[in-house]
């Protein structure tokens, strides 16, 4: 994708304890790049992800993350993490994850998370909700 298709980014600075012995961003950091990008998008369409957890018993799980490394992120630098829905599907949730550097079109790395909607009692999968589709449908390009 291209830093256009994004209407969502979250910045972030490059802290010293998220790099490695060489100098660079260590890999898990980009997990938590995303993770806390996906919590400030839901934050902006006004999504109330505890609300919705206490209201109807269900949560959702991570079921699969995907990092392409493209190039090294460095200490110190300033960046752009672009998030949006790519699918709503019967259970699941697809987001599409690119870090760019800050107000630019270089890429450093793309993505995939997809979480199942789970009931919390019987850790069984539940459909979308209407309510979840509506939301994200009417912000989003979905590719279903």
């Amino acid at each position: 994708m291209a830093r256009q298709d994004f209407r969502f980014f979250q910045e972030f600075r490059v802290r010293y304890s998220e790099i490695d012995g060489q100098g660079v961003v260590f890999n898990a950091h980009y997990l938590t790049y995303f993770d806390t990008t996906i919590t400030e998008y839901f934050r902006e369409l006004g999504f109330d992800y505890q609300g919705y957890v206490k209201r109807t018993g269900q949560d959702f799980h991570l079921v699969k993350s995907l990092v392409n490394y493209e190039k090294p992120i460095l200490f110190d630098a300033e960046i752009d993490v672009g998030c949006r829905i790519a699918n709503i599907g019967r259970t699941s949730l697809t987001f599409v994850l690119e870090i760019f550097e800050k107000g630019g079109d270089v890429r450093y790395c793309n993505g995939e998370i997809i979480w199942v909607n789970t009931d919390q009692m019987t850790h069984i999968a539940e459909p979308i909700s209407t309510e979840i589709r509506e939301l994200f449908g009417t912000v989003e390009p979905l590719d279903n």
